[in-house]
């Protein structure tokens, strides 16, 4: 059984609800991304989205852009990403870790050596945003033969049978987009979350997690209410743009821990 497989019956045993940040590595400064994880993850995240930089993010919006564009600046390549998930590994093997990214920095690295140097890295799961299901079986197929996990998207507008697809290949969990349009924009519409997730575990039976407008305590714990999991990057990613490199560590955590907190008395 996978770490996620693993921290999500936990967590359902325990009656509470998963925490999965985003951060681009690398960004703000690549020196304080892997005390960046582990301190989400001492504070209460239970598992972690981490950003592969990349040139032309379609889906994400401004604020996660400008995380991808200071990363690459400062050199890191997918290379360096799996550089910092070892680095992450040697010190916390509890908490998975997911690769977040786009096609183009995988294919140029072969799918064959990102599988092998990605699970010799230590991570849980991808999500590839440009990898549509009924285009990415053979690479599904070659994650789940390394231990990890294909997750994928899901949006307001896909239709039943995107649905059904997802739920042949996913693992893990599914990200349901609650927003139309790209990272950070619009406002969360609660009630729209609570009918469209039924819908998906019509046709998907790992954990449901809900991202895109989640912004603070309050609005995480709505989603919570009907989701299996509440995933948070813009607002975070915002945050910590502003910090000084000693003091990015610091703020994740005290960002995960307020969230954390809203979570747990959500009952």
């Amino acid at each position: 059984m996978s770490r996620i497989a693993t921290t999500f019956d936990q967590l359902k045993a325990d009656g509470r609800k998963a925490l999965i940040p985003f951060v681009t590595a690398g960004d703000p400064y690549p020196s304080a991304t892997v005390d960046l994880l582990l301190a989400m993850a001492e504070a209460g995240a239970d598992v972690i989205e981490l950003g592969v930089p990349f040139s032309d993010p379609m889906a994400d919006g401004p604020v996660i852009q400008r995380a991808g564009e200071r990363a690459l600046k400062n050199g890191i390549g997918l290379r360096k990403v799996l550089g910092f998930v070892r680095e992450f590994r040697a010190r916390n093997n509890k908490t998975p870790l997911v690769l977040m990214g786009y096609a183009n920095p995988v294919e140029r690295y072969g799918l064959d050596a990102f599988v092998a140097d990605a699970k010799d890295a230590g991570v849980d799961g991808v999500l590839i945003v440009d990898y549509p299901p009924e285009e990415c079986e053979e690479f599904a197929a070659k994650l789940r033969a390394a231990d990890m996990d294909a997750i994928f998207l899901l949006a307001p507008t896909s239709t039943e049978a995107r649905m059904a697809q997802v739920g042949k290949l996913a693992s893990g969990y599914v990200y349901y987009v609650s927003l139309k349009g790209v990272t950070g924009a619009g406002h969360l519409n609660t009630a729209a979350v609570a009918e469209a997730v039924p819908r998906i575990r019509q046709h998907v039976s790992v954990p449901v997690g809900v991202g895109f407008g989640i912004r603070d305590g309050a609005t995480a714990r709505a989603v919570a209410d009907v989701s299996d999991a509440v995933v948070i990057g813009s607002k975070l990613v915002e945050l910590l743009e502003r910090q000084p490199a000693d003091n990015v560590a610091l703020t994740g955590a005290a960002f995960i821990q307020d969230i954390r907190a809203a979570l747990d008395k959500r009952n």
